[in-house]
């Protein structure tokens, strides 16, 4: 998050003076911010991603704002009313500035915004591959307002505007360091290759805790609001707990990390690791009093001796199902993939048959 010099006004919102240029790159900005975010939801696609380009996007248009203001095409700066500014956001008119404020960048700051882009995307798409979609954005926004509140409650009197991704970025890292923290992710420290988590989420944040002290402790100026760093980090760490509850990965779990690997390759390790060993067991009709049939003893010969893995015991499940009938009602058997492995079971009512 940056804190460059202030840029207040007088009235209630800037908004009210904008002409027809300065509503174009407001809306613009809206559009570019929200549009990734409404595809993902729609097309049930990546919002780590979509975040990702709406930060990006969002900062382009800052960009090219800069360009018509050099050029005299605009006269104001377009978000006066989203940049985060202490000393107001107590009124209920600015609390929306807590979070609008995380899509804003120092147009004259490239690398600011490529710090933010390369975590959000190198540990926001991982992360959500643990989390799911809509636990990722709980943890994104958690961050980002984590980050904000950090900022004012330190800087309360404060008329600076500041704004960045860097308080979400931090709760990424932090959230991520709470879950899984013996995940390894491709990131560029020094060299372009796997680390882990817990190296990635602990080095940034002692640094951050150093240069908060010397920016606070030693009385040195600084433009980069290293509390809302921490505050981020801090609270997403906290709520990650609560929000993965119930999520698609158990927390601590050591698989590797899904960075690198296709989501059915991480469904089938996950539900290899839940799965009950077949040779345990007794065959679900000689379990239930009934004659097994001829006809699936070969398969079930085969399932039994080759099921180890989650895909080979879907494909001798699916088979079984489709060579038998429920013995109770005579109604087909078909295959259900579960998150503890596959299951065969009655296609009219399941407690009739159900295995394993």
């Amino acid at each position: 998050m940056i804190s460059p010099e202030p840029q207040t006004t007088n009235m209630a919102y800037a908004m009210s003076v904008f002409g027809i240029a300065e509503w174009f790159f407001l809306l613009l900005w809206f559009a570019v911010i929200l549009g990734p975010l409404i595809y993902a939801k729609i097309n049930d696609t990546s919002y780590a991603l979509s975040l990702t380009v709406s930060v990006l996007f969002g900062y382009i248009i800052q960009v090219f704002w800069t360009l018509f203001a050099q050029w005299g095409l605009v006269e104001y700066w377009v978000w006066s009313d989203f940049a985060l500014i202490p000393s107001r956001t107590s009124s209920p008119l600015w609390v929306h500035t807590l979070f609008s404020a995380g899509f804003l960048h120092s147009q004259f700051d490239a690398t600011h915004v490529l710090g933010n882009v390369i975590i959000l995307a190198l540990v926001g798409i991982p992360l959500e591959q643990r989390l799911g979609g809509k636990r990722y954005l709980q943890i994104y926004f958690i961050g980002l307002f984590g980050g904000s509140f950090a900022w004012y409650f330190f800087n309360s009197t404060s008329n600076s505007l500041s704004y960045g991704a860097s308080g979400a970025a931090f709760g990424l890292l932090g959230a991520y360091l709470a879950g899984w923290p013996k995940d390894e992710i491709p990131f560029p420290l020094i060299l372009i290759r796997k680390w882990p988590v817990t190296l990635i989420a602990l080095l940034y944040f002692a640094l951050e805790i150093m240069r908060a002290y010397q920016t606070m402790g030693l009385g040195n100026v600084s433009d980069v609001a290293h509390m809302a760093h921490l505050g981020g980090f801090v609270a997403a760490y906290l709520a990650l707990p609560l929000v993965a509850k119930g999520g698609p990965y158990a927390l601590g779990i050591d698989d590797g990390g899904p960075t690198g690997q296709s989501s059915i390759s991480l469904r089938m390790k996950q539900m290899k690791s839940s799965m009950v060993s077949l040779s345990d067991l007794p065959d679900p009709w000689s379990a239930g009093g009934f004659i097994l049939p001829k006809n699936v003893k070969d398969t079930l010969q085969k399932l039994r001796a080759s099921g180890d893995e989650a895909e080979t015991r879907i494909a001798w499940m699916e088979h079984l199902a489709n060579q038998s009938e429920c013995p109770v009602c005579g109604e087909g058997i078909g295959m259900v993939e579960r998150k503890d492995g596959p299951t065969i079971q009655c296609s009219k009512e399941p407690q009739h048959f159900h295995w394993p």
